[in-house]
């Protein structure tokens, strides 16, 4: 009587998972640390793969412990690599299950790019293998029992779990077997199948009869639920149907039994007769339509004895009136399975092998974060530079501190000696000849890789929009331009920069022009530097005078200004915030990231004090110039002022301008490169 039904597995063919996640992740992460951890997940997922789907497997636990894992990191991916069209693209094709094939040896099959529709299968074969599993025990003792009753509850929640997402996983019609239908059908068969298991342990427990009559009775309903939903099926196995008509009838005629078994503890021995008439014309219909497939002849004799003994003693003895079936009163029913709810890690065994690596959602919301912080942090240290120029061309404007240091009028003054010293160290005119030498090619090379990426992009819209207009609704390819939206869009913002950077080269080599000469004169030797400087009288009468010193404790104070600038930028630029963290709480809190309010909230924590001191900063070196320029006036009137002197001043002013031009243009150009090289 024990006939169990049980799903065969999906085959699938092989899938190289190595390549693909290897050039995501070569393209996404820069560590090489992080590169080789990844690659080497990638590498033993594709292992996984091949133990889970690309092999014949044992109907045993460890053999369903290698799908459940599978699964289970399916889903721990999904999150955090872009599996889609237009990004990371792998397909996966799967036979279906209940196809025989055709006589020319084909069989129905499909290919999608869709980790869902991956997904979807590997839990089928989780459901079909724990439904082989539970149809592998041993019916006789209790072990065999739970452990089957445990499997076929597993199998039921695989299926109704499918059913209940293939659709919106897929976004198009599936296979026969992994239908809403098909799935629905064959979760409600392991359900059945489950509560018979519940029903045989009670049996063989020799609990009441009460309560085994019930357990029988909803055995008996999910068998029949099961037999309408798969009335319609033609792509299940023939058996399929019979056995579920035999099944119902078979474990109504139990209960009937066993409620008859009840009525006579209770002395109503007419109702015992009734109940064992109906449980006898329950197991002839089932004798006569399905003995192909079920046998019922251990119950059908057991009834029969029952119901010769019930009529004997009830003729003789009792003469109690034998009710109409329709009289009888309904059995309860008792249901002690529900479907596993499928809820993942599914296997308690699972380990993460891309633990370290964030989910996209996250991902997303850190590249939005660092771009806001870099905004932040830009318009910070621009503020700072633009005021440390502003004040470099006041003060060269004005000979400072060159003016005070070159009372005696016939040696080169200290500061001009340092700036000369330090655009030597830097490379002198070598080094920005060389920058402005190789920004030109660097610009042209992304120039070429851009408008190669755009005609590709223009070609596969106009192929894609060739066949759209030959085969209609039957191109169901996203389109194109919908497609690579994102692509154009980065195109279009990469044009514009390359743009910008071709007027700033413009800007760099005009500036260059103006101060080159000057910046040559301060790559000379000290003598012949000393040498190019117009010597000048000595300006005796302001040696010692309170304004000089005054002029020199305000330009002392110009570049403590400067330095605290410089260690404010550093700290600026080293601040940092485990974003990560606070998102990917977020994440699991809300299921979702609202990364603007996060990122907003956190930027102003970290940076709010910084933005505070740059504006203090900026306030103080607005007052020390004021300071400066009203003490050089009262210097300029009481210094004496003849032709050569007004020469050599100029002079030095220009050496000054050149040194904070030569500073700026090898910076400007220096990021320039930086930049347009990680676009490269």
């Amino acid at each position: 009587m024990a006939t169990f039904v049980s799903v065969p597995l999906k085959k699938s063919t092989e899938v190289d998972l190595v390549k693909p996640l290897t050039k995501f992740i070569s393209a996404t992460y820069s560590a090489a640390e992080d590169q080789g951890e990844y690659v080497r997940a990638a590498e033993e997922l594709n292992k996984l793969r091949k133990s889970a789907v690309g092999r014949p497997l044992d109907k045993h636990e460890s053999s369903l412990e290698v799908l459940l894992r599978y699964y289970d990191q399916l889903c721990a991916i999904e999150p955090k690599f872009p599996f889609s069209e237009n990004q990371l693209c792998l397909t996966f094709t799967w036979k279906d299950a209940f196809d025989k094939g055709s006589l020319f040896g084909g069989s129905v099959k499909l290919a999608l790019a869709s980790l869902g529709y991956e997904k979807s299968c590997v839990l089928f074969n989780i459901g079909a293998l724990a439904s082989q599993i539970a149809y592998e025990q041993n019916f006789d003792n209790d072990e065999g029992l739970k452990t089957a009753a445990k499997y076929y509850q597993l199998a039921s929640g695989a299926f109704s779990y499918i059913k209940d997402t293939v659709l919106s996983a897929l976004n198009r019609e599936p296979t026969m077997d992994i239908s809403p239908d098909a799935v629905g059908a064959l979760s409600q068969i392991m359900l059945a199948q489950a509560q018979e298991v519940f029903f045989l342990k009670a049996t063989s427990d020799k609990m009441k009869d009460a309560i085994i009559a019930r357990l029988a009775n909803q055995a008996a309903d999910f068998y029949g639920d099961a037999f309408k939903q798969c009335q319609y099926k033609e792509n299940l196995p023939k058996e399929v149907l019979p056995v579920l008509a035999a099944k119902h009838c078979i474990m109504q005629a139990n209960a009937e039994y066993h409620q008859s078994l009840l009525a006579k503890q209770q002395k109503k021995f007419g109702e015992e007769i009734g109940r064992l008439q109906h449980a006898t014309e329950l197991v002839k219909t089932v004798a006569s339509r399905y003995d192909e497939y079920i046998n019922v002849k251990d119950l059908s004799d057991k009834i029969s004895r029952a119901l010769t003994a019930a009529k004997k003693d009830n003729d003789f003895i009792y003469h109690d009136r034998v009710p109409d079936l329709k009289d009888l009163e309904a059995i309860g029913k008792a249901a002690l399975v529900k479907s596993t709810v499928i809820k993942v890690p599914i296997s308690q065994k699972f380990t993460d092998l891309f633990e370290k690596m964030v989910p996209l959602a996250v991902q997303h919301s850190m590249s939005a974060y660092n771009s806001r912080k870099a905004e932040i942090v830009n318009r910070l240290i621009g503020q700072m530079r633009e005021a440390t120029n502003l004040s470099n061309g006041v003060l060269a404007s004005l000979n400072l501190p060159a003016a005070v240091e070159d009372l005696s009028g016939d040696s080169i003054p200290q500061s001009i000696l340092e700036k000369s010293r330090a655009i030597i160290q830097q490379g002198g005119l070598q080094s920005i000849d060389q920058l402005i030498k190789d920004l030109p090619e660097l610009l042209q090379r992304n120039r070429e890789i851009l408008d190669e990426s755009v005609r590709i992009l223009d070609e596969e819209e106009a192929t894609d929009n060739e066949l759209r207009n030959k085969f209609g609704q039957r191109w169901q390819r996203t389109a194109s331009n919908d497609l690579y939206k994102p692509l154009r869009t980065e195109g279009g913002n990469l044009c514009k920069f390359l743009d910008q950077a071709v007027q700033a080269d413009k800007v760099v080599k005009e500036r260059y022009s103006t101060h080159r000469d000057m910046i040559a004169l301060l790559c000379k030797p000290e003598a012949e530097l000393n040498a190019a400087i117009p010597s000048a009288n000595p300006a005796k009468t302001l040696q010692g005078s309170e304004v000089v010193s005054v002029l020199r404790a305000l330009l002392a104070n110009v570049n403590e200004v400067k330095m605290e600038r410089e260690k404010l930028e550093n700290d600026i630029k080293s601040a940092q915030c485990d974003m990560t963290s606070k998102f990917l709480t977020a994440l699991a809190q809300d299921g979702a990231i609202n990364e603007e309010a996060i990122s907003v909230t956190e930027l102003d924590n970290i940076y709010g004090g910084y933005t505070q001191k740059v504006q203090q900063s900026l306030k103080i070196q607005e007052e020390i110039l004021g300071k400066i320029q009203n003490s050089h006036q009262e210097f300029s009137t009481m210094k004496q002022s003849n032709a050569d002197a007004n020469q050599r001043e100029e002079m030095l002013k220009k050496l000054a301008a050149a040194h904070d031009s030569y500073v700026e243009l090898s910076n400007n150009l220096r990021e320039g490169t930086k930049v347009c090289t990680i676009h490269y």
